[in-house]
Formats: C-alpha cells, structure tokens, sequence
C-alpha cells in the first residue's frame, strides 16, 4: 500500500515532468498541511530568467499565499531532489515541520548531499525522509541530463 508521502511525490513527479518539458532541469515540489496540498512548484529558473524560481521555493511561496502566513508550521515540502542551501534556508526561515525527498544531491544537497544545514544550530529543526520514490525522481534527471550531453555531443 502507498503511503502518503509517496502519493504526494507522485504529484511533484508529475511538476518535474512539466519542468522538463520547459527545458528546465525536472524538479518537482509539493507543499502539503494537515493532508491538503496548499503549494506546487517547479522548476522555472530559465524559463522565468530568475535564481529564485526553484521547484521549493515556488511551492513554499505559494503555501504562504494559501495559508494566508510566512510561518509555515504544519506544512511538509515534498521535492523530487535533495534541496539545495537556498531552499532550505528558505524552509527553515518559514519553520515548516518536514522535508521529504526522492533523489540525493551529492553536489548541491543541503541536507547531507554536500553539506547539512538542518545539522547547524538553529532555533528550528526539520525532520527530514529521505529515498521516497528515489529510482523514479533520480531516473528523470538521469535522462534529462543524458539529454542535453546528447545534444552538446
């Protein structure tokens, strides 16, 4: 049986497979509270021409804008790939509860790919799971990435 996490990063799978679409490298992320998704993003950096067009960060943005509130407790962020130190900065600064990811980020994770930012201490702690769906999110970097070599070859 599917559990609920695993059913929500099916929701940020499919965010991926619209970033990539784009063009844009395919991450997904999902921001659920108390059972409802209340933000979804994707990844737009090219397409938006912006450095803060992140999968997480647009679903973190568009959680605040639902809950009416910068403070995000309650609120768990499912993501497609290990989130980099800007994404969780942002997590921690909105004090949401959780972090849950599929694929690791050994160049740019932050929560323990390159380094762990929920490890320094702060005033707030996420609780973090790890793998969720982790063969299918890294699968469609792998063949995205694969593509582009593709293409510059």
């Amino acid at each position: 049986m599917e559990d609920a996490d695993e059913h929500v990063m099916r929701e940020a799978l499919r965010l991926a497979d619209d970033a990539a679409a784009l063009g844009e490298v395919p991450v997904g992320a999902v921001a659920v509270h108390e059972g409802a998704i209340v933000g979804r993003g994707s990844n737009r950096r090219e397409t938006d021409r912006d450095p803060f067009a992140h999968a997480e960060m647009r679903a973190l943005s568009e959680a605040a804008r639902t809950l009416g509130r910068w403070r995000l407790s309650g609120v768990s962020l499912v993501v497609t790939l290990e989130p980099c130190s800007l994404c969780v900065g942002a997590a921690l600064q909105a004090r949401i509860d959780r972090i849950v990811y599929g694929a690791p980020s050994p160049k740019a994770g932050a929560l323990g790919g390159l380094l762990d930012l929920n490890a320094l201490p702060h005033n707030h702690r996420l609780v973090v799971r790890r793998g969720v769906l982790e063969e299918e999110c890294a699968e469609r970097l792998t063949r995205f990435f694969q593509g582009l070599r593709s293409q510059e070859g």
